[in-house]
């Protein structure tokens, strides 16, 4: 009974491993059909989708007794299919309303809508989590609240608690622009660098204004498009405590 639990056919090994390959070649493959997506931005239909391409994959890597061609075709189908999907709902409003779906108001005018929130078929408690992800932490600061057709929830503030900006200042805001990643866990990154116009030598002149002799000690370190240099130290937070342990 033992020596049959040990015992392993490495041949099926092989063909496993083999089958397994070419699988995830192909899943490759599809997703740059298919496109760049994340899971949070998944549609219904992309969802499903997703999941019988990834149950195809493992049936064809782990099942030998299927033909591997068989699943081979069913991913390239599943994956034709939703490249076809994503490419008539950009033409079509009416397909891409009953394909994908469309917002659901959850709050409006400040009071929750509570056919739709049943509708949504959302827990009061996920949405209070949601708002708490989203930087409210007192639902009555929010104006409007709508989910999305991937599931997310966007939140839309009253006037009197909306984030101010330069134009509603009449301030003048400086450039602003992507950051260079110049040193990252104590490594130099040269080729950042060199894309900014600068060098080596400027580099540690800035450091050592700012009292650093050497990149160890520094996680990251970030160059703007106003050549202002931004450093966080690997130990600044060491002694702070986490209060939600």
């Amino acid at each position: 009974m033992i020596t049959d639990i040990l015992y392993t056919n490495w041949y099926e090994v092989g063909v496993v491993a083999a089958r397994a390959l070419f699988s995830l070649v192909t899943l490759f493959f599809i997703t740059k059909i298919i496109g760049k997506k994340q899971v949070s931005q998944l549609s219904l239909f992309d969802y499903v989708i997703s999941i019988s391409i990834g149950n195809f994959a493992a049936e064809i890597s782990m099942n030998i007794d299927v033909q591997l061609m068989n699943g081979i075709v069913a991913v390239l189908i599943f994956g034709l299919i939703a490249t076809f999907v994503s490419i008539i709902t950009m033409k079509s409003i009416k397909l891409r309303r009953f394909l994908i779906g469309t917002p659901t108001i959850i709050v409006q005018d400040g009071k929750f809508v509570y056919k739709n929130l049943k509708r949504a078929k959302i827990d009061i408690n996920d949405f209070l989590e949601s708002a708490r992800i989203a930087g409210y932490f007192d639902i009555s600061n929010i104006k409007y609240a709508l989910m999305e057709a991937n599931g997310q929830i966007s939140f839309f503030p009253k006037e009197e608690y909306a984030p101010l900006t330069p134009r509603d200042m009449n301030l003048k805001p400086s450039m602003q622009g992507l950051c260079a990643n110049v040193i990252v866990d104590g490594n130099l990154m040269l080729k950042n660098l060199r894309k900014i116009g600068k060098d080596e030598v400027w580099l540690n002149k800035q450091l050592k204004i700012k009292g650093y002799k050497d990149y160890d000690s520094i996680l990251l370190a970030t160059v703007d498009i106003n050549e202002k240099l931004c450093i966080f130290d690997k130990k600044a937070n060491d002694t702070i405590k986490n209060v939600l342990e």
